[in-house]
C-alpha cells in the first residue's frame, strides 16, 4: 500500500486531490492547520478508504516533524508527498509589507521544504516515490501577487534539486503550474464581483479555468509509479495562459485569431 502525504489538505484543490489519490488505493494523511476543515474532510473520504487527519502547521519544522512521525506510525513509510498547502496575501509590491512577503515565502516556499526535509528518509525507504509540488503560473511569469509568485517560482526551482539530487535515490519530483482554479475563494470574489471571472478568462487562449478536480486528477496521473522517467518535470494546466496571449498577438498582428 503507498501512502500519500497531502498537505492543505482541508481546502478545495487538497480536497480533491486526497479524494483522487485515495481512488487510486492509497492510504492517505491529511494535513492541515484548519481543524474543522480536516474534520470535514475526514467525514466527507472516510468511505473511500484509509485516511489520518492531522492537524499541523507547515511554517513550523517541530509540527512538520512530529506529523511525519504520525504518519509513520500509523501507516508505514511515506512514498508520496504532495505540497499543496499555499496561500496569497498581497497583490502589487507597492501594497506589500515586510510581513507579507514573509508570510507568503515561509507558506509557500518554506513549508514544502520542511515536508521534503522532514519526510527525506522515509521517501527514500519508501521508492519508488515521487514529491508533486503545487506551484503555480505565477512561478512562470507576472500575474500579480509578488510575494507569492516569487515562492512559487522558488518551489519549480526546488522541484530540479529534488529531480537531481533524489532521482538516483528512488525519488522523483514534479512540479504542477495551474491557472486560476475555480474555488470557493473564487465563487466568493465573484459574489463581490461578478465580472471577474469573465475578465480573467477571457485572457486564457482557451477560455476557462481548471477546477479543484482537474488538479487532482492531473496529480493522480503523475503519482503513478509507472511514470518512472517524468523526473524534474513542470507542467501547466492554465488553459494556455503560460504559452502567450491571443489577444495581445491580435492587437500586434491587427488580424482577429
Amino acid at each position: 500500500m503507498r501512502v500519500a502525504f497531502v498537505t492543505g489538505a482541508a481546502g478545495d484543490i487538497g480536497r480533491a486531490i486526497c479524494a483522487a489519490l485515495l481512488a487510486e488505493g492509497a492510504a492517505v494523511a491529511a494535513i492541515d492547520i484548519d481543524q474543522q476543515g480536516l474534520q470535514t474532510v475526514t467525514r466527507e473520504l472516510a468511505s473511500k478508504g484509509q485516511v489520518l487527519a492531522i492537524e499541523a502547521d507547515v511554517t513550523r519544522m517541530e509540527a512538520v516533524v512530529r506529523a511525519a512521525e504520525q504518519v509513520r506510525a500509523h501507516f508505514g513509510d511515506v512514498s508520496i508527498l504532495i505540497n499543496n498547502a499555499g496561500g496569497i496575501t498581497k497583490p502589487s509590491l507597492a501594497t506589500t509589507e515586510e510581513r507579507d512577503w514573509l508570510h507568503d515565502i515561509e507558506l509557500n516556499l518554506n513549508g514544502p521544504w520542511r515536508c521534503i526535509k522532514a519526510l527525506h528518509d522515509q521517501l527514500i525507504r519508501g521508492q519508488p516515490s515521487v514529491i508533486v509540488n503545487i506551484a503555480s503560473v505565477n512561478g512562470l511569469g507576472i500575474f500579480g501577487h509578488p510575494g507569492y509568485s516569487v515562492a512559487k517560482a522558488g518551489l519549480i526551482h526546488l522541484t530540479k534539486f529534488c529531480a537531481v539530487e533524489l532521482g538516483r535515490r528512488g525519488v522523483r519530483s514534479v512540479a504542477i503550474c495551474p491557472g486560476s482554479v475555480k474555488t470557493r475563494q473564487w465563487e466568493e470574489r465573484q459574489r463581490h464581483s461578478p465580472e471577474i471571472l469573465a475578465e480573467a478568462t477571457s485572457w486564457y487562449p482557451s477560455r476557462d479555468t481548471c477546477t479543484p478536480a482537474d488538479v487532482a486528477r492531473l496529480v493522480a496521473m503523475v503519482a503513478k509509479r509507472d511514470l518512472s522517467l517524468m523526473n524534474g518535470a513542470v507542467i501547466t494546466l492554465d488553459g494556455g495562459l503560460s504559452a502567450g496571449s491571443d489577444r495581445l498577438a491580435s492587437a500586434f498582428t491587427g488580424e482577429a485569431l
